[in-house]
């Protein structure tokens, strides 16, 4: 009998994942974004657009433009990236590579794209169409504006400031889901989890499709412990947007925690088919879901894809420690 205990604290310290987009370290420089057509008008619906990571070919992060074709990536780290752009109304378009360095504080990236052909492709993007609501597309530019200055504020770390300008945006648009998400990452910041967690209801209020602030509201129920919940708004998030990896890690994460093995190692294979360079930790989670259900030969088919993802540091040496165990007492 293989004693396994689930350690649920030692968990946390090796698979949790950052708590808001926001909070990473070593920040570096700021991306923006421009999207244009051939003849450099604005693409004034929103499209996605993902940040993907040059060396592993992960999405990093994505963001939907504002009416006037912009979205801006706060504090990325150093490396060389590309923009990709989907959505309705256009072609599925890649950026030339590009790279953010210490010697640019914010650069800007622009990417045309062609309309989509009236018969085929125009649902290309449909993925992130999931997540505009009617509200998201009649916002006033009035209140972009002041959306826009708050972003540019929030990029200074000047949170006081930000608040402000955010509100004053919902002031001219009170259904403003976009700008409650960023208030609430805003708060986050502050260490204010009530409001943090008021202003990202009011964004799934707005709409309930908002795939960052289902995702951002499920890392403030996991910092609390509260693992249904953060299912729950995982599972929401996820099926608005079913290629958002990093969601669905966080899933597997949070049905690992909260004893749904299955379901885990369900959304972990998810995770697999999609491109999950930087989230090798999802078969971690699988392996150690598949322990718990005493599936041991499965256990160790995840741990050596994990190692084969990632092969050095803690996590690495501690797969190898419980793979030794579970050899140990698998040998007659």
């Amino acid at each position: 009998m293989i004693r396994h205990g689930f350690r649920p604290a030692l968990l946390v310290l090796f698979l949790c994942l950052p708590l808001s987009w926001s909070a990473a370290q070593h920040q570096a420089g700021n991306v923006h974004v421009y999207v244009t057509y051939p003849d450099d008008r604005a693409v004034a619906a929103q499209v996605k657009v993902g940040l993907i990571s040059g060396t592993s070919g992960a999405q990093v992060e994505e963001l939907f433009t504002n009416d006037r074709g912009e979205a801006t990536f706060l504090n990325v780290s150093l490396g060389n990236y590309h923009a990709s752009v989907s959505g309705e109304g256009i072609q599925p378009t890649q950026s030339d590579s590009f790279e953010v360095d210490e010697r640019k504080s914010t650069q800007s990236i622009l990417v045309r794209v062609q309309p989509a052909a009236e018969n085929g492709s125009a649902n290309s993007g449909k993925g992130g169409a999931a997540t505009i609501s009617a509200n998201d597309l009649n916002i006033p530019k009035k209140a972009s504006k002041e959306f826009d200055k708050a972003t540019k504020l929030i990029a200074k770390q000047d949170w006081q400031a930000a608040i402000d300008q955010l509100n004053k945006a919902l002031a001219l648009y009170s259904v403003y889901a976009e700008a409650y998400n960023n208030l609430g990452v805003v708060y986050a910041h502050l260490g204010d989890p009530n409001k943090e967690r008021e202003a990202l209801q009011k964004a799934i209020a707005a709409n309930d499709h908002f795939a960052p602030a289902l995702v951002n509201l499920a890392r403030l129920d996991m910092k609390e412990q509260n693992y249904t919940a953060a299912e729950a708004h995982l599972t929401q998030a996820t099926a608005a947007d079913p290629t958002d990896a990093r969601a669905l890690v966080l899933l597997a994460q949070a049905q690992l925690l909260d004893r749904h093995y299955e379901d885990a190692i369900a959304s972990a294979g998810k995770v697999h088919a999609l491109s999950h360079g930087q989230y090798a930790v999802v078969h971690y989670m699988a392996a150690r879901a598949c322990e718990r259900l005493n599936r041991f030969p499965d256990a160790m088919n995840e741990f050596n894809l994990f190692l084969a993802e990632e092969p050095t540091g803690d996590r690495a040496n501690a797969a190898r420690q419980e793979m030794a165990v579970i050899e140990k007492q698998l040998t007659p």
